[in-house]
């Protein structure tokens, strides 16, 4: 009987993760994490069988409640665990690779503040039962699901037009001063989950990165990220417009250039992910072409 040996991740691991990845993701929606830089690699662990990658566990901080936050906050690390699919109930298999992971978890937990709980969460695909089911007999707990919405980018982009006296501005290499009026504003928006300076950079590397912002004077009210993921399709996230300002027709705008953006720069479809629960912004997303084409649902418990 060959020995599973579960290690940290290697650059010359590439190959193999590379077939695992295929192998993973080639029969269906999985919600399947990239190694991501050097760095990253201490929170990536992999099962080793003989000459193949049989299964990943991956660590990151979500997000990291700053200091002054209210007391009922709490900081998000997720896990993500996946294996090859004729070892998706081998749970023996799982507890090698949650073990590690859980451990580095804890690791990530010390450097947060220790003034906020936080929770360890897992996001997948609604169709990835039987890994769900391993975090549930961990006492992991339902805490929300998201629609993964695509849009293609084909034929005109209607340019929603900004309203006066706004204007908007492309930021592709903000300043120091810049990323941090961004997260304050984002923390005003997300409270309980802010992109944090961390993520914020993550994001940053990311091909072809961009942001549009929009202003009313020198007051920072609406924000959109674009990039362009590996396979070359268009990514929107953190889609916000600050309360005394929605409705305006704000979100719509910075969307439609968003979109335009990644048109230009040869990305043949978008995707954006939304709380299913957020009925006004699947209303704004139907408005300007986007349909759900999965769901995601996410499972939590405190570390």
């Amino acid at each position: 009987m060959i020995r599973v040996e579960v290690r940290h991740f290697t650059k010359d691991d590439f190959q193999m993760l590379g077939e695992l990845y295929t192998a993973v993701t080639s029969s269906g929606q999985t919600v399947f994490w990239w190694v991501g830089d050097e760095e990253n690699w201490p929170n990536v662990f992999i099962a080793v069988e003989g000459e193949r990658i049989i299964g990943k566990g991956q660590v990151n901080i979500i997000s990291e409640i700053p200091a002054g936050s209210p007391q009922e906050h709490q900081h998000q690390i997720y896990i993500n665990l996946k294996t090859l699919r004729e070892r998706e109930d081998d749970y023996t298999l799982y507890d090698l690779l949650y073990e590690r992971s859980l451990n580095r978890a804890y690791e990530l937990k010390s450097t947060l503040p220790q003034s906020y709980q936080t929770m360890i969460g897992i996001g997948n695909q609604s169709t990835e039962v039987i890994n769900t089911q391993y975090f549930v007999s961990k006492g992991f707990k339902y805490s929300k699901s998201l629609y993964t919405m695509h849009r293609q980018l084909a034929g005109e982009i209607d340019q929603s037009a900004l309203p006066a006296p706004y204007r908007y501005i492309q930021w592709d290499m903000p300043s120091e001063e810049n990323i941090h009026e961004y997260l304050a504003a984002d923390m005003e928006i997300w409270p309980e989950a802010p992109i944090g300076l961390g993520r914020f950079m993550e994001n940053r590397k990311n091909r072809a990165w961009t942001t549009f912002i929009v202003k009313e004077n020198d007051t920072l009210i609406g924000s959109v990220m674009a990039w362009m993921d590996a396979e070359g399709d268009g990514v929107i996230e953190d889609v916000f417009v600050r309360e005394p300002w929605r409705k305006q027709g704000i979100a719509k705008h910075l969307l439609s250039q968003a979109l335009i953006y990644l048109k230009k720069i040869g990305s043949e479809c978008a995707e954006l992910q939304v709380e299913t629960a957020n009925s006004s912004a699947l209303s704004l997303y139907h408005a300007v072409g986007f349909k759900e084409v999965s769901e995601e649902v996410r499972y939590v418990r405190e570390l």
